[in-house]
């Protein structure tokens, strides 16, 4: 598919097609009180599986939800029904946040039959299509092949010389501005405060309409050209710890640019440490 995005009328007209996975990607912040997966037990898109972004993660690591061995998503896509000629589908509560880092995560697995609903699970609820609230239904175990595609992750050691290339490859920041620019402290403590030398705010709100569906195709290109990306190396996408960059990439793989890459560890990694350089300011 050339949108990495699909509506909610494309998915009712679909859902029961037996290649078809839904997926209920949701996670909330460190600070959101909200259950992700109570909520998906209560209401669900009818037939969706949930992905435990924390655990569905290299939970050997004090980094929260790096991604996991390619030995560990296999296993976890087959007990949950996932397989070789899946087509999936990913949405989330908020609108359209946390499932980019899912739909990423099967492309760095070399999944690429991945689609992300527009709008996700409340854009769903507004068209009037069925909402599930008895049992999750179980689901048959599938052989998942990993093509591991390491082009689409960055390390710190990758953001560090990207900087010391002096601008050549974009590092874009989905966090909120006053985040990025040291003037709000971070939800996870013992953080600094500002951004990566070099780095572009582009918070990840701004890729979306006020319905929380992502904006057309001409707006994110023009958005993405105002901050002078055309023609430029692969972007890597950073934000607070690896989700909503991903909506960066979604962002540029809408307009044809599927290379973004993102940084696993992003500014919870790269804030941790003493070695890494902070710039405050716009």
């Amino acid at each position: 598919m050339t949108d990495p995005l699909v509506s909610p009328a494309w998915l009712a007209e679909r859902i029961d097609a037996p290649d078809i996975r839904v997926i209920d990607a949701t996670w909330f912040m460190p600070n959101d009180p909200r259950d992700a997966k109570a909520l998906y037990a209560e209401r669900r898109i009818p037939g969706a599986i949930f992905f435990d972004i924390d655990e569905i993660a290299d939970t050997s690591v004090d980094l929260p939800h790096m991604l996991p061995s390619p030995e560990k998503f296999a296993s976890r896509m087959k007990k949950l029904g996932i397989g070789d000629g899946t087509r999936i589908v990913i949405y989330d509560n908020h609108g359209l946040m946390s499932a980019a880092r899912v739909w990423w995560t099967f492309r760095v697995f070399g999944h690429e039959d991945v689609t992300v609903l527009d709008g996700g699970f409340p854009a769903w609820e507004r068209a009037g299509h069925p909402i599930e609230t008895d049992d999750p239904r179980p689901r048959m175990e599938r052989h998942f092949t990993v093509q591991l595609r390491s082009d689409l992750v960055r390390t710190l050691a990758d953001v560090q010389r990207a900087i010391d290339g002096g601008g050549k490859t974009p590092i874009l920041d989905a966090r909120a501005a006053p985040r990025f620019r040291g003037e709000a402290p971070e939800p996870r403590a013992g953080l600094k405060s500002g951004h990566m030398p070099g780095a572009l705010n582009v918070p990840f709100g701004a890729l979306l309409t006020a319905d929380g569906t992502m904006k057309p195709n001409d707006e994110l290109k023009r958005l993405f050209d105002d901050e002078g990306l055309k023609g430029n190396a692969a972007p890597i996408c950073s934000c607070g710890s690896g989700i909503t960059a991903a909506v960066i990439a979604l962002a540029l793989a809408r307009t044809g640019r599927w290379d973004a890459a993102v940084y696993d560890g992003s500014w919870a990694e790269w804030g941790s440490r003493a070695d890494t350089a902070v710039v405050t300011g716009a």
